[in-house]
This record gives C-alpha cells, structure tokens and sequence, in this order.
C-alpha cells in the first residue's frame, strides 16, 4: 500500500500546475511499502523510480541492515541478491558479514535527505566497518557509526585500512552485475599501489569520488530485460576496453588544485543547479506517476 500520506500528496500534486507541484522527494518519501507489481527499474540513478523493489531482511547470518528508521533498505531482486552474495564473501576474508546502508526507498525516487542517486533499486552503501556483532538491535542500528578509512586532508587511507578492505572490494568489483563502485580518492590510490600486475582488470570498476570515507557505493548495472532503465554512460577507457584507472590523471584527486583550490577573483556566481531535492513528478520518467499511485 501506499499510504494516507503518499495518497493524498500524489492527489495534490496532480491537482497543481507544474509550478506548485509537491516536490518528488516529498511523495516518495511517504511511500512506505513498494509496489505489488514486477520489479522495472525506470529512468536513471539519479533520476527515476522504481516498481516491484523488495527488502533486503533486516537481519541474515552474514548482513545487517543499518538505520531500519529511513527504510532505505529496498532493491531490485539483482541487488538484494548480489548484496547477499557479497555478504558470504566477505566471510571468506575474514569478516562476519557486512554492515549495509542505504539502499532505495520502497518506490525508489528522489530522498528527502542524503543521495541524490540511489533511486532506481540498483545503488547500495556498505559500510567499511568490520562487523563487531550480528545481532545488533534496531537501536543499535542507529546509534552505531561506521569508520574512516580516509585521512583528514584526504589524501590517504588511515590506519582502519586493512587488506581485508582490499580482498572485499576486489571482490564487490569482480562480480559482473556491477558496473561502479564509487570510493574515497585516497583508497583508489592505496588499491592501485597493492594490486598485483597481473591482476588489475577489476580495478577499472573502483572509481573516485568525494563523500566516501566511511562506506564504498556499489551500482549496478541495468539487469537483463530492464528496458526502461538507463545505464551509465560508459568511460572513454571503458570504451575502448582498456586501463585499470590507476593512471596520472588518478592524483588530481589529491592535488592542492582539486582539495584547495585558489579563489578566483574574476570568477562570475554560478547559477545553483536543481537537484534531485528539487525533482517533481514532471521531472520524472512518465512512469514514475504510475508508480506512487499503483497499490
């Protein structure tokens, strides 16, 4: 069911001329169990929704699902599967289990807080820390935090790196359902230099971002027969089936330029640009109509 709340905002929004229209994030957000139909991922990461999503059970003996309080731990079948698989893996580096953030919401869509991808079932965070427990309550769940892996000026792993975070990520990046695994600069750097020559195809998947030094972002790619889904775009390297991501253009991620940059003094405002918190059902694939008001 959708529920009262997402009900009577999706009748308001509808009502609205696109100008007053309730925010996307706002309908989405109310929705609190998915819908009863075949699981069809629709639009993009970070533009889209998502029909038939299932929850990845809050407990199994090698995962945990952390922060039960957002229910974000919703996916598409491809996910909740490789998620589970991964959860064994890490088991055979010496882990528990995994810790696992956020995932979709029950209908996908844009969030109220927080990503502004993770809209489509196909986005998962899992944490970098090593489980202590597998039976941590709900308040656990909210009270425990996860930990840094990335040093304060960012420009290398601290000592919560382990090889065991090597072996997990090699392993999440091995798996042909993903296409990216998006981590902290500095871990990307650190992988590049322990990696052995002869293997380092799977490296090309580790990608570089900022806002990851507690957890890595595994995406997926679109599963088979997903025909409303829009992939990522593939790299240049990509295309041409070539690299592993390690090269020279990898340290700009930990420049003075990238980290402190000079304040241009000529530099004219940039416009803000809308993001996903500013999304409305218009913005959406058509779809995503269908999808808030489906039972």
């Amino acid at each position: 069911m959708i529920g009262r709340l997402a009900g009577w905002l999706l009748a308001v929004a509808l009502a609205l001329p696109a100008q007053a229209e309730t925010k996307a994030n706002q309908l989405f957000g109310a929705a609190s169990l998915p819908t009863d139909s075949r699981p069809m991922p629709y639009g993009t990461y970070n533009k889209g929704c998502a029909d038939g999503l299932i929850a990845l059970p809050e407990t199994g003996p090698t995962w945990q699902a952390m922060r039960l309080s957002r229910n974000r731990n919703w996916g598409h079948p491809v996910m909740i599967d490789y998620l589970i698989d991964l959860s064994e893996a890490a088991r055979q580096i010496g882990w528990p289990g995994l810790y696992i953030g956020d995932i979709s919401q029950p209908r996908g869509g844009p969030m109220t807080s927080g990503h502004a991808s993770h809209q489509i079932g196909l986005d998962a965070d899992v944490w970098m820390l090593p489980p202590r427990r597998l039976d941590l309550s709900r308040q656990e769940r909210e009270e425990i935090s996860s930990i840094p892996v990335r040093s304060a000026d960012q420009r290398s792993v601290t000592e919560n790196w382990t090889p065991a975070h090597h072996a997990l990520l090699r392993a999440a990046a091995s798996d042909a359902r993903v296409d990216r695994i998006f981590v902290a600069a500095a871990v990307k750097i650190e992988m590049c230099k322990s990696a052995t020559r002869a293997d380092r195809d799977w490296l090309q998947k580790i990608r570089p971002i900022g806002g990851h030094e507690t957890h890595f972002h595994i995406r997926l790619k679109c599963p088979r027969g997903a025909r409303h889904c829009d992939g990522q775009t593939p790299t240049v390297k990509e295309l041409s089936n070539g690299g592993d991501g390690c090269d020279d253009t990898l340290m700009w991620w930990v420049s003075d330029e990238y980290l402190n940059p000079k304040p241009d003094p000529n530099a004219k405002p940039v416009p803000r640009q809308r993001g996903a918190r500013d999304y409305t059902l218009a913005d959406l694939p058509r779809q995503c109509r269908n999808v808030l008001s489906s039972p």
